[in-house]
């Protein structure tokens, strides 16, 4: 399986914008995904929005390296969400080059949500950027099969549905699922392992998700499953493993070439023609 790599945000979020970048060249990955917006209050911010010197500071750093942006983050779509303020956002991120936008869906209200990421590709269109809709356990937007609800009902084509597999997994969802929705939909898919069993309660889902994935092939998840379902629809697999406790004492350069390394022995042990 041909499908290149994207260093997620979330994998090295100890390093700013630029090093990110030069961290994904340095370890091999042709792409790189940015987070323009924090996920949460408690992580690193930056002022990424704009002609800011961080801004710059990463146009340089692309054009330097030669990595492209494969997407930016994260981008919540809530009840008083005013889709319209996405707009400098979308501004940056083609100024980046990116491709692709991760959005999360954290409004109850289905068909608002609905009209409200429709807007949203409406908006990004102009800026060449195909928003992803991600189904995480404890957002609004829970899992696939109401994801692709809710893609389909935008009645928008670039509106993507982003499978993490630790999520994917979590919401009790399962490979052959992932027939239901066109290849199309998959403009890019993350990547990243985790143990088999479950997690019982919301805190170790999040702290989990969030702080300690595995690399593939190191955990139980059907990543064989997922990657023959979807195929080689994706344009990048963002590999999206965070390790802070192995981060305490292996830098972000030398976490990056491991994980690239155990992603690239598991797509090349996927035969495809095999198990179509």
């Amino acid at each position: 399986m041909q499908i290149p790599l994207s260093l997620a945000a979330l994998t090295v979020l100890e390093l700013d914008p630029a090093a990110m970048i030069r961290c994904a060249a340095d370890a091999g990955y042709p792409f790189i995904g940015l987070r323009l917006v924090p996920a949460t209050p408690t992580e690193p911010h930056w002022d990424t929005v704009g002609n800011t010197p961080t801004v710059r500071d990463m146009k340089r750093a692309l054009a330097e390296t030669g990595v492209q942006c494969g997407d930016i983050e994260i981008l919540r779509l809530k009840p008083d969400t005013k889709v319209a303020d996405f707009e400098p956002i979308f501004a940056t991120a083609a100024e980046l080059g990116a491709r692709f936008a991760l959005i999360a869906g954290n409004d109850p209200d289905e068909s608002r949500l609905t009209a409200n990421l429709a807007a949203t590709c409406e908006l990004a269109r102009g800026y060449g950027i195909r928003p992803h809709l991600e189904p995480m356990p404890w957002t609004d937007c829970k899992d696939f099969v109401q994801g692709l609800r809710i893609v389909e009902a935008t009645g928008m084509p670039e509106a993507g549905l982003l499978i993490d597999p630790i999520h994917f997994d979590r919401a009790g969802n399962t490979a052959d699922q992932i027939a239901l929705a066109s290849p199309a939909r998959f403009g890019y898919v993350q990547f990243c392992d985790a143990p088999a069993k479950r997690p019982d309660t919301v805190e170790e889902l999040l702290f989990q998700a969030r702080a300690e994935r595995l690399p593939p092939g190191e955990g139980g998840l059907d990543l064989v499953g997922i990657l023959r379902a979807v195929g080689e629809a994706p344009g990048a697999l963002s590999v999206e493993i965070p390790q802070t406790e192995l981060a305490k004492t292996v830098g972000a350069l030398e976490r990056a070439k491991r994980l690239r390394a155990a992603a690239e022995r598991m797509l090349a042990g996927i035969d495809l023609k095999a198990a179509a």
